[in-house]
């Protein structure tokens, strides 16, 4: 069953780490969908893999979806230079909300497999640590 508590807050994890590390340490972003699948399939406690990966998925879906749309707002600078530049705005634009939605698009796609590798992998520490706990 999916906690969309757990997913949010993987989601905003995701969101924040890969923010941060892709300003500190461009090479070291991938680290925010992967912790942030793995927070969320971690709390979720699912039955199996399946819904590990589900929920880390989920949750880099979410987390690209919100990346991607502060990277288009934060194209408005852009547009104005463009603009000034070529002096059609119409076409700058156009140009930057295609470049945003692809970013986007690429973003979500990115973020919801790492987070399903994520996911994974919460759900197998997770299961280890009841396992632990029984015996």
């Amino acid at each position: 069953m999916t906690d969309w508590k757990a997913i949010g807050l993987g989601a905003i994890l995701n969101v924040v780490l890969t923010v941060v590390l892709a300003i500190a340490v461009f090479p070291l972003f991938f680290f925010g969908p992967v912790l942030g699948g793995f927070l969320a399939a971690y709390m979720s406690r699912g039955d199996d893999e399946k819904d590990g990966a589900v929920d880390g998925a989920l949750s880099g879906v979410l987390g690209g979806l919100i990346i991607g749309v502060l990277f288009i707002a934060g194209f408005g600078v852009f547009t104005a230079i463009f603009g000034l530049i070529f002096s059609k705005m119409g076409l700058a634009v156009t140009i930057t909300m295609l470049v945003g939605i692809f970013v986007t698009i690429l973003t979500i796609i990115v973020d919801a497999v790492l987070g399903a590798i994520g996911g994974v992998l919460g759900y197998l520490v997770a299961k280890n640590e009841d396992q632990v706990i029984e015996n």
